[in-house]
């Protein structure tokens, strides 16, 4: 890996390790949970795990821009932004199940520069960098699936599409080998080490899919929204995430014509 990106990975790996400090003190603790403006619930430990990370940011990368889930958007005109998502799968956070992460992309010049999904009760830490990922430091690659019949397809509930979005992932999913609900963001690191080939969800914010984008891509796979468009900043976003440029046209040639 070239010196010139120890820095990047170093301030990545300091966000995450400060999210999970406040984050994994709060797991299985009681909590006051507070519903948000669009109805997804929220925590003192989500709240707590962001604040550490953008006390990072402030001593290693004041510079860089910040577009984080819960408390706001700073400088995005930044040469750089660090998209941070303290827990992604809240739900599973409060009730006690292990598959929530912390997701964390460095964004630059349209791209995403470096992504991981950190999962603290799992110990396990996904990182995409210069097409290379990795989980734990052994590289992981997305499976050679190119055929829906063959997919594995994964989103995490029933109840985050609107009835037509339904119906298109209902007749998607029905065409491939097996789907499975769950998982919040650990269907993303799943894809990118190669035992599940298809990821399709909506209404995801930057925060929830750009730094799996990162992990995806590194790792040989696809990640575009449902009009096959790359991602960015943009907000409200329908995402679908495959093993290979075949498999990933396939759903989006069913997605779009339902």
């Amino acid at each position: 890996m070239p010196s010139a990106v120890h820095p990047l990975l170093a301030t990545a790996h300091a966000l995450a390790d400060a999210a999970a400090r406040q984050s994994m003190a709060y797991f299985r603790q009681p909590l006051e949970v507070v519903t948000k403006a669009d109805d997804s619930p929220v925590t003192l430990a989500d709240r707590a795990a962001e604040q550490a990370m953008r006390d990072v940011l402030a001593a290693q990368a004041p510079e860089d821009g910040i577009y984080g889930e819960e408390h706001g958007q700073q400088r995005l005109d930044a040469g750089r932004v660090w998209v941070l998502d303290p827990i992604d799968g809240t739900r599973s956070f409060i009730t006690g199940s292990p598959l929530w992460g912390t997701l964390i992309a460095a964004f630059s010049g349209g791209r995403v520069e470096l992504g991981m999904i950190d999962m603290p009760v799992l110990g396990e830490r996904w990182i995409g960098q210069d097409s290379v990922a990795m989980r734990n430091g052994q590289p992981v690659r997305v499976r050679d699936c190119t055929r829906l019949a063959e997919a594995r397809i994964v989103t995490t509930s029933p109840d985050i599409f609107a009835p037509a979005d339904w119906a298109a992932f209902d007749a998607l999913s029905r065409q491939c080998a097996m789907r499975r609900f769950g998982g919040d963001c650990y269907g993303y690191a799943q894809l990118a080490g190669g035992t599940i080939d298809l990821v399709v969800e909506t209404g995801l914010q930057p925060y929830d899919y750009l730094g799996p984008a990162g992990v995806i891509e590194a790792a040989g796979g696809v990640i575009t929204d449902w009009e096959g468009r790359p991602l960015g900043l943009q907000p409200d976003c329908r995402v679908v995430a495959a093993a290979t440029p075949e498999l990933h046209r396939a759903a989006l040639a069913v997605l779009q014509t339902q």
